[in-house]
């Protein structure tokens, strides 16, 4: 008598891979590692979704232009148009960032657009089935545009890490900020709509403690691609010595289908995450997410986040990061900039990354 036989469940594939004086070849080992031209058609225009979430950074906290950089290099001479997207937040200046972190000269360099999805049209996406976003504003750019998410690899205080997953909270407009409280079925729902074709981690200067800001920079030395952000982020955990079943919306991000977080499906090439961990001390609540937290819980949320006191409460967080900025960053730039591969990237003078152009504008 013949059986059918029951095909295997399919496999992810993560490319891990080490980064010593050469970013741009670990980004081109990673790419080709995981097939990226499979993901994404010849010719296709694409949309790089950064991390630019902070208009104070410190290295670590947002994708780093050397990184942005290197993959522009490596993926432009197979695709179309290439925009460069991040969305303002109500307490940052997206704006600034882009300008002061050097991205702006990333894209003078190599020719590609800036778009903040703040200043755009929106595409009303309904999703009955979403558990908190049935009906997502969505940038039309990426409606457009194949999305390519190129998060940092970063602690979180209220997701625990923050990557390929949680870096399309930035296409959302700027008052995200109220769903912080079921970011779990939020990050789900979005993700449903927002789904990245490739995804391109920059472990290069990570960040952990009280993360997604104010943490500490560590230098990680990797990079990381997949066309999975659910197995991408469940490596990226593995890597900084996290347990991914700590992280809850990666366990409901593949329970809604968007990826797999089961590591006996996930087919890591490169580095073997389990042998290669690079510790980050847990994320922590500062201030300015403590009393978010607490205020949001309480019964006076609505006078906190409804009324004009808002605007107040947005005076007091963006002071606290001025002041833990004046107190505590310039010791973080000092270590990074004296780093022989990371730190030119940071000094002024730095024109990019080789084969990027003729513009030397830093």
């Amino acid at each position: 008598m013949l059986t059918e036989s029951v095909p295997e469940p399919s496999r992810s594939v993560v490319a891990l891979e080490p980064v010593t004086d050469d970013v741009r070849g670990a980004i081109r080992r990673a790419l080709d590692a995981v097939d990226w031209r499979q993901a994404i058609p010849r010719g296709a225009d694409i949309s790089l979704k950064v991390n630019l979430g902070w208009d104070l950074f410190i290295p670590g906290s947002i994708t780093s232009p050397l990184v942005a950089e290197s993959l522009i290099l490596e993926l432009r001479d197979h695709v179309g148009t290439i925009y460069m997207v991040e969305a303002d937040q109500v307490l940052e200046d997206v704006e600034s960032a882009f300008h002061r972190s050097g991205m702006a000269a990333v894209c003078r360099r190599t020719g590609v657009e800036w778009v903040n999805m703040e200043r755009v049209p929106t595409v009303a996406v309904a999703v009955p089935d979403n558990v908190v976003l049935r009906e997502v504003q969505v940038p039309r750019i990426l409606r457009d545009t194949l999305l390519v998410t190129v998060p940092v690899m970063k602690t979180h205080a209220k997701t625990g890490i923050t990557g390929a997953l949680k870096n399309q909270w930035g296409c959302l407009n700027k008052m995200r900020h109220e769903y912080h409280l079921v970011l779990t079925d939020a990050l789900a729902d979005l993700n449903q709509v927002v789904r990245p074709a490739l995804s391109v981690m920059d472990g290069t200067v990570g960040l952990e403690g009280n993360g997604p800001k104010s943490g500490t920079p560590r230098i990680a030395d990797r990079i990381l691609c997949s066309t999975d952000p659910v197995a991408l982020d469940t490596v990226q955990a593995i890597c900084m010595g996290i347990d991914p079943a700590t992280v809850p919306h990666l366990r409901r991000c593949a329970e809604r289908g968007i990826g797999t977080d089961d590591r006996t499906r996930i087919d890591v090439r490169g580095l073997v995450p389990e042998e290669n961990v690079v510790a980050f001390q847990p994320a922590a609540h500062n201030t300015v997410s403590s009393v978010e937290n607490l205020l949001r819980k309480s019964a006076l949320k609505r006078l906190f986040f409804n009324t004009p006191i808002f605007r107040v409460c947005l005076v007091g967080a963006k002071l606290y990061y001025r002041v833990w900025t004046a107190l505590k960053a310039e010791r973080h730039w000092q270590r990074i900039r004296a780093h022989g591969v990371y730190g030119p990237q940071w000094r002024a003078g730095w024109t990019g990354v080789a084969g990027s152009g003729t513009d030397t504008r830093p």
